[in-house]
C-alpha cells in the first residue's frame, strides 16, 4: 500500500476528535430511546425492521453487529413483549423471519420519530451539503480503516468471489 501523503493534522488528533464526537452524539441518541424501555440493541432490531419488513434472523444479526447468540437472545426478549414474531420461511425452513407486530410497529414508529428530530438537532449546524460531504469523509476513511484488517465477512466475501 503506498504511504499517503504527508499530513500536517496528526491521525490520532483526527481519530480523537471523531471519537469525542461520536460520544456525544451517541449520548443524545441513548437519550432519545432512554424512556421507551428499549436498549440500543432492541431499538436497532425495531428500526431495521420498521425500515426494511421482516428479515432472516442472521440478516438482522449482521446488520447491526449482534452474534448469532446475543441476536437470538434479543429477539427472544422483544418476542416475549409481543413487539416481535417469528415466522419460517416458505421457501427454506432452517430460515426463519422476525417481523413487528402490531404493537411493536406503533412502538417503534413513535420512537423512532422522536429519535429521528433529536438527531435533526443534532447535525442542524451543518448544511446539506456540509452533511454529504461527513458522510462521504466518513466512508472513505472506515473504507481504508477496513482494508487494513478485513472483517470475517469481507473475507468470506473476497475468497468466494474468486
Amino acid at each position: 500500500m503506498p504511504n499517503p501523503p504527508a499530513s500536517t493534522r496528526p491521525g490520532v488528533h483526527v481519530w480523537l476528535i471523531i471519537m469525542k464526537a461520536f460520544g456525544a452524539i451517541e449520548s443524545v441518541a441513548a437519550k432519545s430511546i432512554a424512556d421507551s424501555n428499549l436498549g440500543a440493541s432492541d431499538f436497532q432490531i425495531l428500526e431495521i425492521l420498521l425500515h426494511k419488513g421482516a428479515l432472516p434472523v442472521n440478516t438482522i444479526g449482521r446488520k447491526i453487529m449482534l452474534t448469532s447468540g446475543s441476536i437470538s437472545t434479543a429477539v427472544d426478549r422483544l418476542e416475549k413483549r409481543k413487539l416481535v414474531r417469528r415466522d419460517p420461511s416458505v421457501d427454506d425452513a432452517r430460515v426463519i423471519y422476525v417481523s413487528l407486530t402490531g404493537s411493536g410497529h406503533a412502538l417503534i414508529q413513535r420512537i423512532f420519530a422522536r429519535h429521528a428530530q433529536r438527531m435533526e438537532e443534532v447535525f442542524a449546524p451543518l448544511s446539506d451539503q456540509e452533511r454529504l460531504l461527513l458522510e462521504e469523509l466518513l466512508k472513505k476513511v472506515g473504507r481504508h480503516a477496513e482494508s487494513f484488517e478485513p472483517s470475517p465477512r469481507r473475507i468470506k466475501n473476497i475468497l468466494t468471489s474468486r
